[in-house]
């Protein structure tokens, strides 16, 4: 059985979360934690999460980690056998962790912590946030998933990755990131009320105690 490292709080643990359970493969949670320590980074050569483990060793990186199941188990298909399709999946997909995520993760401490964040940086977060969604507009198809009638990795990064960031725009710069993209908002409603998603979110919840116990301790 396929074993998942990581913990409930984490975006992109939650991402091969959900598409573990879309497909319908059985798999094992195990919390771990990323850091610097020898014994994670004999599992997680960078120290972060996720890891899959699976009979043949461990598989690190998100993205790397989506395709692996894709290739390798049975189910729902999260991307499409066509090469232009699937190309255009895995492009939104990484269109929306270079140019919404990371942009938006620069001020997670401020918006998710109360930790502040120099206005120089932030001012770059807006900015970078404002093209990065402009681009998520003209490339996403919104009919009704991001890339098109099936749900894909890509509404996987949509959930996980454009919400937080969603959540940024508003904490801390007042605006609405998808006041006009209403398909992409309309789609985001509707992930949310996902079965295998409110599972998810219910983990994270769960979670969250400890996890800010563990961000205070290292302030």
């Amino acid at each position: 059985m396929l074993k998942l490292y990581g913990f409930c709080v984490s975006n992109y643990y939650n991402m091969v979360k959900l598409a573990l359970l879309e497909k319908g493969v059985p798999f094992e949670e195990v919390p771990f934690y990323g850091s610097q320590a020898p014994e994670v980074l004999a599992i997680s050569p960078r120290g972060k999460v996720p890891v899959l483990k699976t009979e043949q060793g461990f598989v690190n990186e998100t993205s790397v980690i989506l395709e692996y199941i894709e290739q390798t188990q049975a189910g729902k298909p999260l991307l499409p056998s066509d090469p232009f399709e699937r190309a255009q999946v895995l492009a939104l997909c990484r269109e929306i962790e270079l140019y919404i995520e990371l942009p938006g993760r620069a001020c997670y401490a401020e918006a998710f912590f109360g930790m502040p964040v120099a206005d120089a940086i932030k001012e770059k977060t807006k900015a970078e946030l404002l093209l990065g969604f402009a681009s998520l507009g003209r490339h996403g198809t919104f009919s009704p998933y991001v890339a098109g009638d099936r749900l894909s990795i890509a509404d996987l990064y949509f959930l996980y990755s454009v919400s937080l960031a969603l959540q940024v725009g508003r904490k801390l710069f007042d605006i609405d990131l998808l006041a006009d993209m209403p398909a992409a908002k309309a789609l985001m409603e509707r992930l949310e009320q996902n079965p295998h998603v409110q599972r998810i979110a219910a983990d994270r919840d769960a979670a969250m105690p400890e996890f800010l116990a563990m961000v205070a301790a290292k302030r």
